[in-house]
């Protein structure tokens, strides 16, 4: 056999090494299930520190206001709401002087202290952002103080499988880690909404001013508040159900951090929820207060 059959001969076993290579994971479905959770784990920890655990600019960990993207499209939208405050202002004056009526929306009671509060609101939109993340911050840090979040390096990647393991250990962890796969992923949703209404958050300050927009105003705050006081509520559950868990690894303890889970993602709903009942107290205390006044007008 001469030298260029002994190459031929090398080349095809190299090609023949490569595929069983390349095929010797599907023999082992437990295999291919473990590569995936792993390559899972480094971006959901990196999730879970910069989105999950707190709200900050998730690139350097500092305050969430200073996030680059804010610090580049705020001030622009800040002189744009400025410039037409000006003309608001210029509105709502011509209709105090043309308005009649003693219940009519524009006057200068009315007007001029939310003509005020919209400067501020304008001007200082993302100190006062900054103070009201910093309270979510610090109720975060309170909730982890309770001691039963783990530390989440080593808690995940003891939730790597053992090839070996048992197809009710395989579903149990498999579906534990995509369910936080898919709560990382709602906390990037979230974090890009924040992103979005601080830098709209000079705008909301304008629309505060005029009656006929000052609910898309209070729509804009709901849904700043609902986004940002869902994390300390998130993670006061996910503290329940770690301390019921018990740093447990086996299937039935997994049951109850995931159990955990699916009330966390409960949580923005029965926030929701809330809110309007509350809308609907404060119409019906309202509704209450003008039947009063209408009648002691007419005693």
């Amino acid at each position: 056999m001469g030298f260029g059959s002994l190459g031929q001969l090398q080349n095809l076993v190299i090609k023949v090494t490569e595929i069983a290579n390349f095929l010797f994971p599907f023999a082992h479905p437990t295999l291919i299930v473990k590569s995936l959770l792993d390559d899972s784990l480094g971006l959901l920890l990196k999730v879970w520190f910069g989105f999950i655990l707190s709200t900050t600019d998730f690139e350097t960990g500092g305050d969430f206001i200073s996030n680059p993207t804010i610090q580049a499209f705020e001030p622009k939208v800040q002189l744009v709401a400025n410039g037409t405050l000006t003309i608001v202002a210029i509105w709502a004056s011509y209709r105090i002087m043309w308005g009649h009526g003693l219940r009519s929306l524009y006057t200068a009671r009315i007007l001029l202290p939310r003509l005020l509060m919209s400067v501020v609101l304008i001007n200082f939109a993302l100190p006062l952002l900054q103070a009201v993340v910093e309270a979510s911050n610090a109720a975060c840090k309170a909730i982890e103080t309770f001691g039963t979040l783990p530390d989440w390096s080593s808690w995940l990647h003891n939730l790597t499988l053992d090839p070996s393991a048992g197809p009710l250990q395989i579903v149990a962890t498999s579906t534990l880690i995509l369910g936080y796969d898919v709560l990382g992923i709602a906390y990037l949703i979230r974090y890009t909404i924040l992103i979005v209404l601080a830098i709209t958050a000079p705008l909301a300050g304008l629309l505060f001013t005029l009656p006929e927009t000052h609910h898309v105003a209070k729509q804009w705050s709901s849904m700043f508040l609902t986004n940002l006081l869902m994390q300390p509520m998130q993670l006061f559950v996910l503290a329940i159900g770690f301390a019921l868990e018990r740093d447990g690894y086996t299937p039935v303890h997994h049951l109850f951090a995931l159990a955990a889970l699916l009330v966390v993602f409960k949580v923005p709903g029965a926030m929701g929820g809330a809110e309007k009942v509350a809308h609907k107290l404060e119409s019906a205390v309202k509704t209450g207060f003008k039947a009063v006044e209408h009648a002691v007008a007419h005693a």
